[in-house]
């Protein structure tokens, strides 16, 4: 049978032949074009070398320690002996025998040390915040340690104004030969004017 009387051909070759044909050419076209990319895209990703491409490390930090602050600890700052205070001006406290003398010996040069935040003039009768502290000692009249007795209601921030005047004041004389344990107590009469005087002066 001839291909003018079945159908029409293209260069003598049937229609369905030529569709066989050409799917299989357009097949081999398509993998050799997907070889091909492939081929692209391995060269993109690795260097002149052939060695595959990495991304960049993230770099490493180091971690590091931060300092804790020592606010609000009680402690004694570093270098305060038995001598007096040159910053202050204060003269060298003297030795104390017994816990009165100590108490003492501590609200004069608690004033003395502090002359802008005291008063030794009459109590107000309304007074702005009250706050008590412990106050312990090292033998040499440094402070160990501040606690916390009575918070006031009001006007908290005057706790740690007490607190930065002990130290302001310390040392407080040589306790070797004071019992222990070596402490005081101190209540502090704040007025509206953030200045307080000494229970133990208050007499």
């Amino acid at each position: 049978m001839s291909c003018i009387e079945t159908s029409v051909c293209w260069n003598g070759v049937a229609p369905q032949e030529e569709r066989r044909r050409s799917g299989v050419w357009l097949t081999g076209l398509g993998l050799s074009l997907t070889l091909w990319l492939g081929a692209c895209s391995n060269t993109s990703l690795t260097g002149m070398s052939g060695a595959p491409a990495t991304l960049a490390q993230a770099p490493q930090h180091a971690e590091e320690a931060m300092p804790s602050a020592a606010l609000g600890t009680g402690h004694a700052p570093a270098g305060a002996g038995v001598g007096g205070d040159a910053a202050s001006g204060l003269p060298p406290p003297k030795p104390v025998r017994t816990h009165d003398e100590l108490r003492l010996q501590a609200a004069q040069r608690l004033v003395a040390a502090n002359p802008d935040i005291t008063y030794m003039g009459e109590v107000p009768d309304e007074l702005l915040a009250i706050p008590v502290l412990e106050v312990e000692l090292y033998r040499d009249g440094r402070v160990k340690h501040v606690t916390v007795l009575r918070v006031p209601t009001q006007a908290k921030d005057t706790v740690d104004i007490a607190i930065a005047a002990i130290h302001k004041a310390a040392p407080y004389g040589d306790l070797s030969r004071l019992p222990e344990p070596r402490k005081f107590t101190e209540t502090f009469l704040f007025d509206d004017d953030r200045r307080f005087k000494p229970r133990t002066l208050d007499k």
